[in-house]
């Protein structure tokens, strides 16, 4: 396959990047849309994140298997075991539900007129603490695994939350552990983690971790993990092999025009790079958007917690490539260099990983040019994705009186207090078609050519994910009006 033979998209015009710094030349950062908002903190989110995770209290014990992508129907999530890469995530979306309710109670409860109006109500914050802790008692495990480089995206999403919130000692541990489990996969010649034992498409075969080396892009992400542990733990070691792979991706998973490679395969007993390729591109020399977003992500963890600024310009470059080439409706196909056609799919899990990084442009850049606008591009990219891929918003939560009834003396007491019994919250869909279970759709796992399965415009767990993180990460830079998003 060569590019040089295909029509590729075209960058949007309008969002070329000046000589100023700026896009267009000047930048005035608007607040986030009305539709922008009322998405991020409306009723229907909390009410299908509580569809879905109240399906496992059916049962006696807790859940072993875990929300990863949405199948043929576009509507009901696949499941995957607790040990696969993307358990962590759903977790760690309820406890992004719980810091709101804990932190910031006033943009995620409805409005006082609509409670009075008896037409719905939030769960209280122990219910959706008890989902956290219901979904997360077997994930524990996980943190002994040492063959897998994921420990970050498996554990840290909901065990730095359980921690930082409820200072869990359990979730404490877990997340020491997994960062030495992580810290495991480590190679002194090579200076990075190793991502992937194995990996077989249709194209090619790596089955000897010995001989080949992989370390893929989205490792980025998992650092956090160790910087984390390196900080709490005053371990060192942790931090400097975070450090070293940071440098190792910086040096080889990224072009001279500021894309970057999936896979890198090192010579594990010289350090060597011995090929460089995609496992869910277009192809070797394409720039895949989701790894393009891993990378804009993770350098910007990496610089808060190394205040190394080569790393911040890392993922200026990155980020500027990734804005500079979505297309007129501001939503990223799955790869920017593809050919495009009327069936290309999107990726909304991109979008919402990028948006998150930017906003961490935005901190680390406040008060310059290129902060507000990052912060601009961010809020455009949300809104944009929303705009075109946000399941129908139809789904609330209704109280409905319980047909059992208790006797409460004195005598008469429940015909005094005009109650028939006990409530029940319920979650309706006031739409004609099936209940979704995501937030988002137009998310595309792998569309890679050689793939042995190939996935593509369906709701993901992570992009709901990094939508919902989005929202918290707005509130803890205060750019949210406290109290305002209320629901009437």
């Amino acid at each position: 396959m060569s590019l040089d033979e295909q029509p590729t998209m075209e960058p949007n015009p309008k969002r070329v990047k000046t000589d100023s710094g700026t896009v267009n030349g000047t930048y005035k950062t608007q607040a986030p849309t009305k539709r922008v908002m009322e998405a991020l903190y409306s009723e229907s989110v909390v009410a299908r994140l509580w569809h879905v995770a109240a399906t496992a209290l059916g049962s006696s014990n807790p859940p072993i298997l875990f929300p990863e992508y949405t199948g043929k129907d576009s509507a009901t999530y696949v499941y995957r075991s607790l040990d696969f890469w993307t358990s962590g995530f759903f977790p760690g979306s309820l406890y992004l539900l719980l810091e709101r309710l804990t932190k910031y109670p006033q943009n995620t409860r409805l409005s006082q007129a609509a409670n009075e109006k008896g037409l719905s109500s939030m769960p209280h914050p122990l219910q959706i603490e008890h989902l956290c802790k219901w979904w997360t008692a077997n994930l524990h495990q996980n943190a002994l695994k040492r063959d897998t480089h994921d420990l970050g995206f498996m554990i840290a999403p909901w065990a730095m939350k359980a921690w930082e919130i409820q200072r869990d000692a359990a979730a404490y541990n877990s997340l020491v552990m997994a960062a030495h489990s992580l810290a495991s996969r480590f190679n002194a010649t090579t200076q990075c983690l190793q991502s992937w034992d194995v990996c077989i498409t249709n194209r090619y075969s790596f089955t000897d971790p010995s001989k080949d080396f992989l370390v893929i892009i989205d490792n980025m992400l998992n650092l956090d993990l160790l910087f984390w542990a390196a900080r709490e733990t005053s371990n060192k070691s942790l931090y400097d092999i975070a450090l070293a792979h940071a440098k190792t991706t910086q040096k080889h998973h990224i072009r001279e025009d500021n894309t970057t490679f999936h896979v890198v395969n090192f010579d594990a007993k010289t350090g060597d790079v011995k090929a460089k390729f995609t496992n869910q591109g277009y192809s070797d020399d394409s720039c895949w958007a989701r790894g393009q977003a891993w990378g804009i992500l993770g350098f910007m963890q990496t610089f808060e917690w190394t205040c190394d600024k080569t790393f911040l310009e890392t993922a200026r470059a990155l980020a500027d490539y990734f804005l500079a080439h979505l297309p007129a409706d501001g939503v990223p196909y799955w790869d920017f260099t593809a050919p495009v056609t009327p069936t290309s799919p999107r990726d909304t899990s991109a979008a919402m990983v990028a948006a998150c990084g930017l906003l961490l442009l935005h901190k680390a850049l406040k008060g310059t040019p290129d902060g507000e606008r990052y912060l601009q591009e961010a809020i455009n990219l949300v809104d944009a994705t929303i705009s075109k891929f946000l399941n129908p918003p139809t789904v609330r939560f209704q109280i409905t009186q319980s047909t059992s009834q208790v006797l409460v003396y004195p005598e008469g007491c429940l015909d005094e207090h005009d109650s028939d019994g006990f409530e029940k919250l319920t979650v309706v869909n006031q739409f004609t078609s099936k209940l979704r279970d995501t937030i988002l759709d137009g998310a595309t796992i792998n569309n890679y050519e050689f793939a042995p399965r190939r996935w593509s415009n369906h709701g993901l767990v992570y992009a709901d994910y990094y939508f919902l993180l989005f929202g918290n990460m707005l509130l803890d830079l205060g750019l949210v009006n406290g109290g305002s998003q209320c629901i009437d």
